[in-house]
């Protein structure tokens, strides 16, 4: 249960132990969701919003992403490449996404102005029959790009991206102090006829049916973040993610493993990449001289591609870096994760270099991989995303309740906490169980530890800010 405010009767009868730690929860259930409620309002419309992406953007891209007429006999993809970057000149290519269905157009992503996060490429489509250029999209600028980076980080890069971290991991405790709440006051019955009365009964009910879906979205959408997800990702190392054991200097570019239309798959975000070896082909390469064709690339990895129809996934050819890259080529499958592949191909030899897919995944990443699936609403169709969007809504619901009970209740001049527990033993041990939560997520940790110093140093010395927040 997510909001700034659960305000059930604290029995007169209630030992006073139970009504101290009660109200130890309540506190920092009221300030942890005074605090965070903005941010996690914004990730809620955010998300829900972004659940639709993929038929917004087909419909609203539909002049570019579909050719005039269906496609016959198909130009070279070097010749449609080519066109691009006649377009674009000077302007490196990034990859190449054939299409998947004779009514679609090839795009290929080349490199844009802006260095963000989300997305740093042009989309320039082609005609496949004709080689015309159809039409340029900055995926740096589409509204859902706008949203994400919203979703993802307010729009204030790191800063941002770890305040956003900090009021997920807060919803936890937020869903963990409002189950304890609502538990202990279960069986008390209350007259439900005042505004507020039935506004707690909203928010209770929505907390209780919603906190399940509420947990999975943070835990999901975390492996995203900065801290925790960095720290997801060397866990997974450290335990061994069944990574192939190839010659390698440096991982994938990071311009390519966090671009949403030119990605790799997030559990081989930090597979070793291994390096083309010179003199092995002739020059009919596009981009590198000596290099084989972008087809030719396809060719080889087609026939390791493994359950992933073009009917429900991408193929995305990312093209050699430099003189020593190598053809990555990554499906991407619009459903089931378990679809996915990573190959690298030598771009000289044509040589199938590595193959990493499902199999060679481990717990760990098949359990992100999957989740993260799920938090998109994708990996289910429709069913999914209905119950993400309804997460999504129950979140806003328990916000916006959980603020209306706070300003209808708040005194003047002080805001309305409840009253700190006087018993030094039950301060500690709250103190000691939000611990546990603090060290599983640590900028919550920090915040906490912030906020436990602030009070002790500042508030409750200063007597206008103790009698405003005591």
């Amino acid at each position: 249960m997510t909001s700034v405010e659960v305000r059930p009767e604290i029995p007169s009868a209630a030992p006073a132990a139970s009504t101290q730690r009660y109200r130890a929860f309540w506190r920092w259930h009221f300030y942890a969701g005074l605090f965070v409620a903005p941010v996690l309002f914004v990730l809620a419309v955010t998300g829900g919003i972004y659940l639709f992406k993929e038929p917004f953007e087909a419909w609203n891209y539909q002049d570019v992403r579909t050719p005039a007429e269906p496609v016959g006999q198909a130009r070279p993809l070097a010749e449609q490449v080519a066109a691009a970057q006649l377009a674009r000149p000077g302007v490196p290519v990034m990859s190449v996404i054939p299409p998947v269905a004779p009514d679609r157009s090839t795009r290929v992503i080349m490199e844009g102005a802006e260095s963000g996060p989300f997305a740093q490429g042009v989309s320039v489509y082609v005609d496949p029959s004709t080689a015309a250029v159809l039409g340029q999209i900055d995926d740096s600028a589409t509204f859902m790009r706008i949203v994400r980076t919203v979703h993802g980080e307010l729009m204030s890069g790191v800063i941002g991206d770890r305040v956003v971290e900090t009021a997920a991991c807060w919803a936890l405790i937020l869903v963990a102090t409002g189950t304890y709440l609502w538990w202990t006051s279960r069986a008390r019955k209350r007259p439900r006829r005042s505004g507020r009365a039935r506004l707690r009964r909203l928010h209770t009910l929505t907390g209780v049916f919603a906190g399940v879906a509420i947990v999975f979205l943070v835990l999901s959408g975390l492996p995203w973040s900065g801290v925790w997800g960095d720290g997801v990702q060397r866990l997974q190392d450290s335990l061994g993610s069944g990574y192939p054991s190839v010659e390698s200097s440096s991982t994938l570019s990071g311009d390519l493993s966090t671009n949403p239309d030119a990605k790799v798959p997030w559990a081989a975000e930090r597979l070793p990449v291994p390096k083309s070896h010179a003199g092995h082909g002739a020059a009919t390469g596009v981009l590198q001289p000596g290099a084989i064709s972008i087809e030719s690339a396809l060719a080889t990895a087609r026939p390791a591609i493994r359950d992933c129809p073009p009917a429900e996934c991408d193929v995305k050819v990312l093209l050699p870096d430099g003189a020593e890259g190598v053809y990555t080529v990554v499906t991407d499958p619009r459903r089931d994760p378990a679809a996915a592949q990573t190959l690298h191909i030598d771009q000289y030899s044509g040589a199938l270099l590595v193959d990493f897919g499902w199999n060679e995944y481990g717990i760990m990443a098949k359990t992100v991989e999957q989740g993260i699936a799920l938090h998109e609403g994708r990996r289910y169709g429709t069913a999914n995303l209905i119950v993400m969007l309804a997460a999504c809504l129950a979140l806003i619901t328990l916000i916006v309740t959980g603020v209306w009970m706070w300003w209808k209740r708040r005194p003047h001049g002080r805001a309305g906490a409840p009253a700190r527990p006087t018993s030094r033993r039950t301060s500690y041990a709250v103190i000691a169980i939000m611990a546990v939560l603090g060290l599983l997520f640590p900028l919550a940790g920090i915040t906490m530890l912030a906020v436990l110093l602030l009070d002790w140093l500042v508030i409750r010395r200063v007597p206008r800010l103790n009698r405003i927040f005591g």
